[in-house]
């Protein structure tokens, strides 16, 4: 392959081509470009899909993408090529233009990134992350979960994870600044026993706790109608910074060593571990949402990002692409402040009650 290094010796030759010479050597590059041609491993350590996932993707969202009408238009599978790569590694649009020979300036993947986000989000995202799940699905969940920690009933695991963002403008700033001292976005991710991505909520401030995300949130509004409507043995499992509800089982936030409670709370951590691993797979895949540097795109464009990476590592599940590490995410420890306002004798008596009768079922007494 080529790339712009192959026609330049020195500065000197830089300067002395204008961008029309420049325009005519990234035509070039682009037609002698074949990603298809390198072999599979090194194309899921640029794209993080294997060549049958990439495929599939660029047929799901070809039609949301302009066809190429000029000689010298870039191709829909490079489109998708360095999109795939600024999010695989938080790349510069203009070092990612360059990088592996596609020949592409910085305004073009400019344009080339937010077309290509956009027609994921539309057309990947729902098909690929969806909280509504067949009774088969179910119990293959419960099933895991039950035979490894002994926990019934549960079909996912839920947490709130913060993706770095660039500062918004001066007039909403303060709301995305968090505790932790940066500006983010305050994404809520629900999965399940696989680590698939079940649910991914990525649109709050990151200012906002995790308790107030869940309440407004229309999962909470989903799992609430299906309980009302008699499904009253399913449960996320969530961290001390949730409300205990009839469907959401926290830990005990006054639990001393010994007791029954601080053994529930440790079978409670070691189940709800799955979404710690998922956050941590999630952005070592998409290195873009790992906060090593912040996404510099506006707050919805942000959250769209978000959606996408969470999309796309489904399918890397599917098709059984392996993530070359597991690191675990640190557990979310709530502020001071949320803990005050969710104390024990706030929460639903129904809810102690079933959280009650999951500890004696674990004969941990």
């Amino acid at each position: 392959m080529l790339s712009l290094g192959h026609f330049f010796s020195s500065d000197e030759d830089d300067e002395a081509y204008t961008e029309c010479d420049m325009s005519a050597l990234r035509k070039e590059i682009r037609q002698n470009s074949d990603i298809f041609a390198m072999p599979n491993s090194n194309f899921i350590g640029l794209f993080r899909l294997n060549k049958d996932a990439f495929k599939y993707v660029l047929e799901s969202i070809s039609g949301k993408l302009q066809d190429p009408i000029k000689s010298s238009a870039v191709p829909k599978e490079l489109k998708l090529a360095v999109t795939l790569r600024i999010l695989a590694e938080g790349s510069y649009q203009k070092g990612a233009g360059n990088d592996y020979n596609v020949g592409l300036s910085q305004s073009s993947v400019s344009k080339i990134f937010t077309e290509c986000i956009d027609a994921m989000h539309s057309e990947i995202c729902p098909k690929w992350i969806s909280v509504r799940m067949t009774e088969v699905e179910k119990f293959e969940i419960k099933d895991y979960f039950y035979k490894k920690f002994k926990f019934p009933g549960i079909i996912g695991c839920i947490d709130g994870t913060h993706i770095k963002i660039l500062a918004p403008g001066v007039g909403e700033r303060f709301k995305y600044y968090n505790r932790k001292g940066f500006y983010s976005l305050n994404a809520t991710v629900v999965c399940d026993h696989k680590l698939r991505i079940r649910y991914i909520s990525p649109n709050h401030p990151g200012s906002v706790h995790d308790s107030l995300v869940w309440n407004t949130s229309d999962l909470k509004e989903f799992l609430k109608t299906n309980y009302l409507n008699g499904e009253t043995n399913t449960w996320l499992l969530g961290d001390a910074g949730y409300p205990l509800e009839p469907y959401l089982i926290t830990p005990f936030r006054s639990a001393e060593d010994g007791t029954a409670e601080s053994r529930f709370n440790y079978i409670h951590s070691q189940a709800r571990n799955v979404v710690e691993r998922t956050i941590g797979v999630l952005k070592n895949r998409f290195r873009c949402i790992l906060g090593a540097r912040q996404l510099h795109y506006k707050p919805k464009m942000a959250g769209k990002i978000t959606s996408v990476c969470a999309a796309l590592h489904n399918i890397c599940i599917h098709y059984k692409i392996e993530s070359a590490v597991e690191p675990n995410e640190s557990t979310e420890i709530p502020s001071n402040e949320a803990m005050s306002n969710l104390n024990e004798t706030s929460e639903d008596a129904t809810a102690l009650n079933i959280r009650r009768r999951i500890m004696q079922s674990l004969d941990i007494y």
